[in-house]
């Protein structure tokens, strides 16, 4: 396993890259609404990307071993959609959940974020899915520390979602990331504390849980790209690119229009 441990230089460029990422769910969040198609959500974030933000979009022709290259630039995972959702021409409806999943590179640095929307009203459930998803990933970004273990991350993880009553998947996780998409190491999201790898300043990692309202096992579609839970049920996810600090964490995937941070993680601060 090579852990890369980026130096001033990366971690500045790091820094630019994660507020950028930030920034295009900012601009995307107002057209996410009944009615628009997610091919339509697809253009407008390459047309921000590459015009207004001077990036690349990580996602578009990106071809992992064993994958044809995904087709978009970002991945649009509606309601039962675990993950790697393709946008299409199918209108969203009142009462979808979306995740919106995406990663630019600016100057060689990779910025990976996904948010939850709500399109229009949604169901109790769904709302109550995304909020806690939402809770689980900052419960997981709380443990991040030098020195700490990313069995202490996922441990957070699970506990807390599962005390909700909801599964974790456990075919996808977070990752190191840097002057690579998807670099070592893995960052599960179930785990039990104090195993694994042990965390150094300088590295910097997803934390992304996808959470089910039902069971926790998927399926990949005929696509080769979407995954979706057997049952059907709800699923949400949340992701950050976190940077470990000498003292704890900073979260580089933050814009002054993100989601509030719980309160819980504003009163341990």
């Amino acid at each position: 396993m090579t852990i890369t441990i980026k130096d001033s230089a990366g971690i500045a460029g790091m820094r630019i890259a994660g507020r950028l990422a930030a920034e295009l769910l900012d601009y995307l969040a107002p057209f996410v609404k009944p009615g628009i198609t997610t091919n339509e959500l697809d253009r407008l974030a390459e047309v921000y990307t590459t015009q207004v933000l001077n990036a690349i979009s990580a996602p578009l022709n990106y071809a992992p071993g064993g994958h044809d290259p995904y087709p978009k630039s970002i991945c649009t995972s509606i309601n039962h959609q675990v993950c790697h959702g393709i946008p299409n021409d199918k209108p969203l409806k009142k009462g979808d959940i979306v995740n919106v999943d995406v990663t630019i590179i600016k100057d060689g640095w990779h910025g990976d974020s996904s948010r939850m929307y709500m399109v229009g009203e949604v169901s109790v459930a769904a709302k109550r899915l995304c909020n806690l998803t939402y809770e689980a990933m900052w419960k997981g970004i709380m443990k991040v520390r030098e020195g700490a273990y990313l069995g202490d991350i996922g441990h957070a993880i699970q506990t807390f979602a599962e005390g909700q009553g909801l599964s974790v998947v456990r075919e996808f996780c977070g990752h190191g990331i840097g002057a690579k998409f998807h670099e070592d190491p893995q960052v599960l999201h179930y785990g039990k504390p104090g195993t694994l790898e042990q965390l150094k300043a300088g590295m910097t990692i997803t934390i992304e849980p996808m959470l089910n309202v039902g069971r926790k096992e998927i399926k990949e579609l005929g696509d080769g790209w979407t995954v979706v839970t057997k049952d059907h049920s709800l699923s949400a996810q949340w992701e950050h690119t976190v940077l470990v600090t000498p003292t704890g964490y900073e979260v580089l995937t933050l814009s002054d229009h993100s989601p509030a941070i719980p309160a819980f993680v504003t009163a341990s601060a």
